[in-house]
């Protein structure tokens, strides 16, 4: 209800006023009333009306000097004035003052009523764009941390010319500015098993993969970045003081990659390689270090046997990394003429390294195949059903020069960008993706499609069916799975005992998380723990 305070020093006009109103048909209620200035601002801080009707001339302090002491103060109501004086001059200085309106006594019932119909109009106006701006205010923070992330992502790809600075709290910047920086990258290696994920199996074992390099580093290794990049790439951005000496720093480096192997082999079933740049100085330079990273993977990759000559080139001076990111947001967004553009100036780049051979084009032309394929996914496409009678294996042979590759690439590029399938589904990936990350973020809390709904401010239906879509999964049932394989994780540690892992996962109630346990995996959870 809005809050109506009067002031005047006239009883009876106050008494007038309260049976004039008519409080109920305009949702209005009485939040009190003053004699003068002086006392209307005191009641006016404890009550903080919506609307004050006032006189000006009063005792101890007028109604001007009030409404004047008001507007410094930044009162957010509305003020209508209300007296027996029609000198212009005061009409003037209340215009001023900004007052919605100047009534002369005595005023009739309908007067009134109009004018305050016409006021609570004018509130419920404003109080539409403070609710707008709230909205818009708490989907900035809903999405801060995406935005963080999309930053850390550019510093590490040398994309960072989209951002100025250093994009951080003044607090959180002393480890960039006054540290070194390495970055390891990390390939997880294509194997059957992977090569025939679903879309939502993929996802989780890309979640199982983060949280356990996460918990890793929290224990080895506490200021650094992970970031997931493009496919089966992601790295680590290690801060390091700078009175730390590089063997020292190198040798706990190779010590956390090694245990990131071990333990990935462990829990997932699957082999990562590790790759190590070179320590940087200083921020700007941390992209360096990535490519420098991912040239080690690519070495060891091009290098299938020890001591066999490797068929890449010595002068490489390309940044494949930069490349795959850009041309990877490129096809999510479905930009059909920037992913050409991008192609066509990384075909310039090799057309300028005279050593660049055959074996390379075709290793970098199976890479952009599988970010296509990985790009693809994240809006619900399977890249399969796009190309049906492609022979992948026969047509990357058929690479033999640059052109060559320049020419497959742009084919292909447009074909998904025209996709219909595409055109559909690509808008849907913002909302699909923060509910992935929700659920894998607050998997052991109270987690509900109505929760996102709210959060995201789409209908619940809606939300439901863009999920299904783009995962194959409802939301319910990948919530479910993302806690399933937490309990699977959990309990092969062998620490903790069932109802623990119960709670940790999000389920109060220990039988109930024993069926669902069962029915997902086809054995109870104390016989997993026996198994162990």
């Amino acid at each position: 209800m809005w809050k109506i305070l009067i002031i005047d020093d006239d009883f009876q006009v106050l008494e007038g006023m309260k049976k004039a109103i008519p409080w109920e048909a305009i949702d209005a209620e009485f939040a009190g009333e003053a004699s003068d200035g002086a006392e209307g601002l005191e009641i006016i801080s404890q009550t903080q009306p919506d609307i004050v009707i006032t006189d000006i001339y009063m005792p101890v302090m007028n109604g001007l000097e009030m409404i004047e002491k008001l507007r410094e103060a930044n009162f957010p109501g509305e003020i209508i004035i209300l007296s027996g004086y029609t000198d212009f001059q005061y009409a003037r200085q209340a215009l001023r003052l900004h007052v919605s309106d100047y009534l002369s006594k005595p005023v009739t019932v309908d007067e009134l009523r109009t004018v305050l119909e016409k006021v609570i109009k004018e509130l419920e106006a404003k109080e539409l764009i403070k609710m707008e701006q709230e909205d818009i205010r708490k989907k900035l923070m809903l999405y801060e941390p995406f935005g963080q992330q999309e930053w850390l992502k550019s510093v590490m790809t040398g994309t960072s010319h989209k951002v100025s600075g250093l994009n951080l709290p003044p607090a959180e910047q002393q480890h960039w500015i006054h540290r070194h920086h390495l970055v390891m990258g990390i390939e997880l290696m294509s194997t059957i098993r992977t090569a025939n994920l679903s879309l939502i199996d993929w996802n989780l074992f890309r979640f199982a993969l983060a949280n356990i390099i996460q918990e890793i580093l929290s224990e080895d290794w506490p200021e650094s970045d992970f970031i997931e990049l493009h496919s089966h790439h992601a790295a680590i951005m290690f801060h390091i003081e700078p009175s730390e000496p590089t063997d020292a720093a190198l040798s706990r480096i190779h010590a956390i990659g090694n245990r990131i192997t071990d333990c990935v082999l462990m829990y997932l079933k699957l082999n990562i390689r590790i790759g190590i740049g070179q320590m940087k100085t200083t921020w700007q330079e941390i992209s360096d270090s990535t490519e420098e990273a991912f040239l080690d993977l690519l070495q060891q990759t091009m290098t299938p046997q020890p001591g066999k000559p490797t068929s890449l080139p010595s002068d490489l001076a390309i940044r494949p990394i930069k490349f795959y990111q850009e041309l990877a947001e490129a096809i999510v967004y479905s930009k059909e003429e920037t992913a050409s553009q991008i192609v066509d100036a990384y075909i310039h780049q090799l057309q300028q390294t005279p050593t660049i051979t055959p074996a390379y084009l075709q290793y970098l032309c199976t890479e952009l195949w599988t970010i296509f394929a990985y790009s693809l996914y994240s809006v619900g496409i399977v890249l399969d059903e796009l190309f049906p009678d492609m022979h992948l294996p026969s047509e990357i042979m058929k690479i033999q020069t640059t052109t060559h590759l320049q020419e497959w690439l742009r084919a292909k590029i447009h074909i998904i960008a025209t996709s219909r399938h595409w055109n559909e589904n690509s808008k849907h990936k913002e909302a699909v993706d923060f509910m992935i990350q929700y659920a894998h973020d607050h998997y052991a809390e109270e987690v509900s499609l109505e929760d996102m709904s709210k959060k995201l401010y789409l209908s619940r239906n809606y939300l439901n069916q863009i999920f299904k879509k783009s995962t194959g999964e409802t939301f319910t049932n990948y919530l479910i799975q993302v806690r399933m394989k937490k309990a699977q994780a959990l309990l092969a540690e062998g620490k903790h005992l069932i109802y623990e892992i119960s709670e940790k996962v999000g389920y109060k109630n220990v039988p109930y998380f024993s069926s669902i346990f069962k029915k997902y995996t086809g054995m109870s959870p104390s016989e997993v723990g026996k198994s162990g």
